[in-house]
């Protein structure tokens, strides 16, 4: 582990001029590299179709916001397999553009923020490495103001519908996945999400079919394809799907495919569920207005921030779409409290480790916390599990 203390920029042309409603002033920013293990390699169709090698870590790349007046924020992106290292690089680059700045102003710096490495584009890393910033400085304003951050943006529900998708994997025989679901529900978790996309489809029609016998008809069940379908096999398997009675059937088809996602949403009776592999607002009007979802599963961490998914759910609501999105329910559970419209949490445990709280289940929802902000902390584990930290101070 680095670490290393940088002296702030002089003030450019996109800091704010002093003024009365100049509060407070960022002081410091602390960027961290987190290696998280998993317990066990996990497959999903992309392994099983050689695209991708099994997932063994999580790269977390983590913000720390602290200003003059003794507030602070946490905030963390994230990267699945490669990518970690070049979103801890690029956040270290762009993080003395925050010290000085008034940290309420988040619109403003996210553009800021954006603008420092526009040479590389406006989505992908560059953003994902923003969200980081993006979701801190959310974050302190909340708890600044004391409330939890679904509070502050205004919650339409104090907790939300959530599923488990970490039981379902393709690594996991099925008798596992049976046992996962049957622990999962019992935790208080209302959904199950199995993952599909098998080379020969019938093993993914027999793995729905034991699903679907084990928890009955009245508990929501999802399965996700991971973009391995193309748009014949998608069309055949969601006509074959329709008797199990799913709340949706994700991805499909490649993550960028708005136009057969549109198509595959009216042909079938089962919703049809995308987005989380897209990193920008631009790639998410897309498929928003091209009907390509009935659900949409933006991602903050990918999208750049809270900033963003904030515009990503008013054209998603302006459309009447209901909204799941994807991962990292930490962050997401107070994002989707703040959604007028239908909303679910995907819940996955992997993350509790790096944690000293712990999300409330219960009867199927999760409960939005009562703590300020995100309502986290960074536990010990967090700090064993850093690899590389850099503080700029101004």
């Amino acid at each position: 582990m680095t670490s290393a203390t940088q002296p702030s920029p002089a003030a450019g042309p996109f800091a704010s001029a002093p003024g009365e409603a100049t509060l407070d002033r960022i002081s410091a920013v602390r960027v961290s590299l987190v290696r998280l293990p998993l317990h066990a390699p996990i497959s999903d169709a992309k392994v099983l179709t050689g695209r991708q090698k099994p997932l063994t870590e999580i790269a977390f790349l983590f913000a720390r916001i602290s200003t003059e007046d003794g507030h602070e924020g946490i905030g963390f992106g994230y990267s699945k397999r490669a990518g970690g290292p070049g979103l801890y690089a690029h956040a270290k680059e762009i993080a003395p553009e925050l010290i000085g700045e008034d940290p309420s102003d988040t619109g403003r710096l996210w553009q800021k923020l954006v603008w420092a490495g526009a040479s590389m584009g406006r989505s992908g890393l560059t953003t994902q490495a923003i969200a980081a910033f993006d979701i801190a400085l959310w974050d302190l304003k909340a708890r600044r103001a004391g409330l939890p951050l679904a509070k502050l943006l205004g919650a339409h529900r104090d907790s939300v519908r959530c599923y488990n998708t970490s039981g379902g994997y393709l690594s996991m025989p099925v008798e596992q996945v049976l046992e996962n679901t049957s622990l999962s529900l019992s935790r208080g978790i209302g959904g199950i999400k199995i993952k599909v996309g098998q080379p020969d489809t019938r093993t993914d029609l027999r793995r729905v079919r034991a699903v679907r016998e084990h928890i009955g008809d009245d508990v929501p069940l999802m399965v996700d394809a991971n973009q391995q379908w193309d748009r014949t096999v998608a069309a055949r398997m969601g006509r074959a799907l329709e008797e199990f009675d799913l709340t949706w059937i994700e991805e499909p088809l490649d993550a960028y495919d708005s136009e057969g996602h549109a198509a595959l949403a009216a042909a079938l009776d089962t919703p049809v569920a995308t987005g989380e592999m897209l990193t920008s607002v631009a790639e998410h009007t897309d498929l928003i207005m091209n009907g390509a979802a009935d659900f949409i599963q933006p991602d903050a961490p990918r999208v750049g921030g809270i900033t963003p998914f904030l515009q990503i759910m008013a054209l998603a609501d302006h459309k009447s779409l209901s909204m799941a999105p994807h991962f990292a329910m930490e962050i997401h559970l107070h994002l989707a409290a703040a959604y007028p419209r239908a909303t679910w949490v995907e819940h996955f445990e992997w993350l509790e480790p790096m944690f000293n709280e712990r999300l409330e289940l219960r009867d199927g929802r999760m409960i939005v916390p009562s703590r300020p902000g995100l309502g986290l902390s960074l536990s010990d584990q967090a700090a064993a599990w850093t690899s590389d930290e850099t503080e700029v101070s101004g």
